[in-house]
């Protein structure tokens, strides 16, 4: 049988693959502390599912939606972003999509031609390399020079080519955590404008900084920056509600309106009953997202320094967000005679019982990525695993 060489060139999801592969060995009866998939471990709060539910019982959600999207979410995602950035966008700006993912997928579908080329920082998110492949272009990946996981104008200026379309720029970051300053933003932003470069703003979990941290949204920081960014945004991280596939873009009208004839062609409006969830969402009480976050802060405090203590484990600083720790783990897999960290993982998941997921899909190979979004027994179950697993062998 054949098949289209945009998708024979395309690696599955690594941290899906972990995943899963987990799930069936759990279900095999095997005690595995799955610290792979980033997915907060919450239920959706009440409202938003009563929300849901309302919109089932009543009938509104048996219909075909807008394609972008119901205008009255619309209207609440507007309102929360000019609430949290100070910055208004018109409902014609925000495109709804089955899912963040979704988001990002459909506007490189649309914004990139054979030939044109992305930056994107390492490490990366897995799936922005794959999406910027399947729209016919080319990622170009950007190390970091201060080695910090946080690029600079220099390190993007060093990328640059006269192709250039777009920069992915994902903060608080997955998989690391780190988080770009205002200033640093700004430099990112005017520079972006100087060379017609569209900034790519994945924000998906600004609602999850810790410790006293300050987010700044690349479309606070000025109009004009602000005009040049595709913000990117949903609901799974911050409300828990990862399997509703429920995410948004904001930006240009004329990228919005091109998306919307994509998703016309494509996957029609997000699920009917999960907009009306999110519309509770964005607009109802805000509470339950700090309750998590505060759930998660306590996590990271109490996760890192038992990380720290593992021979082999090298943290470069405490993340200021989202719900990952990236440990450069390659002095662990020679402490312990393996050839590559992707060895040393794998004996991990097989005879300690924990999933990490490797770094080699983040662009990072002596790297590997803990999710902390787990109970307190989990991860502090975890850490005992995992260091015995290093002193034992």
């Amino acid at each position: 049988m054949h098949l289209a060489k945009r998708i024979v060139n395309v690696a599955p999801s690594a941290t899906l693959a972990i995943s899963n592969l987990t799930k069936q060995m759990k279900a095999a009866g095997e005690d595995v502390i799955d610290l792979s998939i980033g997915q907060p471990d919450f239920p959706t709060p009440k409202p938003i599912a009563e929300a849901a539910k309302a919109a089932i019982d009543s009938g509104a959600a048996s219909y075909y939606l807008p394609t972008t999207g119901l205008p009255a979410l619309r209207e609440a995602i507007s309102t929360r972003i000019a609430a949290q950035n100070h910055v208004h966008y018109d409902p014609s700006q925000i495109v709804v999509t089955t899912g963040a993912k979704f988001a990002l997928y459909s506007l490189f579908q649309v914004l990139l031609d054979p030939g044109d080329d992305v930056l994107i920082p390492v490490p990366y998110w897995v799936s922005y390399v794959e999406m910027v492949r399947l729209a016919s272009a080319t990622p170009r990946l950007v190390n970091s020079s201060a080695q910090n996981f946080k690029v600079s104008v220099d390190d993007l200026e060093a990328a640059r080519t006269p192709h250039t379309r777009a920069i992915v720029l994902n903060s608080p970051q997955n998989p690391t955590g780190a988080m770009y300053t205002r200033t640093e933003l700004t430099q990112i932003g005017n520079w972006a404008l100087k060379h017609d470069i569209l900034v790519v703003a994945d924000e998906i979990y600004r609602d999850l900084v810790y410790n006293g941290a300050n987010f700044t949204s690349m479309v606070a920081i000025d109009p004009a920056i602000s005009a040049n960014t595709v913000l990117i945004g949903g609901v799974s991280k911050s409300y828990a509600m990862t399997g509703w596939r429920i995410g948004y873009a904001a930006g240009p009208a004329k990228l919005m309106k091109a998306m919307g004839t994509l998703l016309g062609h494509s996957t029609g409006n997000a699920t009917a009953a999960a907009q009306y969830a999110a519309i509770e969402a964005f607009g109802g009480s805000q509470a339950p997202v700090e309750t998590m976050r505060q759930a998660f802060e306590q996590r990271l405090n109490l996760i890192y320094p038992l990380i720290q203590q593992i021979p082999g484990f090298e943290l470069l600083g405490k993340p200021s967000g989202a719900f990952y720790l990236f440990a450069n783990v390659k002095r662990a897999a020679q402490l312990t005679n393996f050839g590559s960290v992707d060895d040393l993982l794998a004996a991990i998941l097989k005879d300690a019982g924990v999933a990490l997921v490797p770094g080699r899909a983040f662009g990072l190979p002596d790297y590997a990525r803990l999710s902390y979004a787990a109970s307190v027994t989990d991860l502090t179950e975890a850490a005992k695993r995992l260091s015995a697993y290093i002193h034992n062998n």
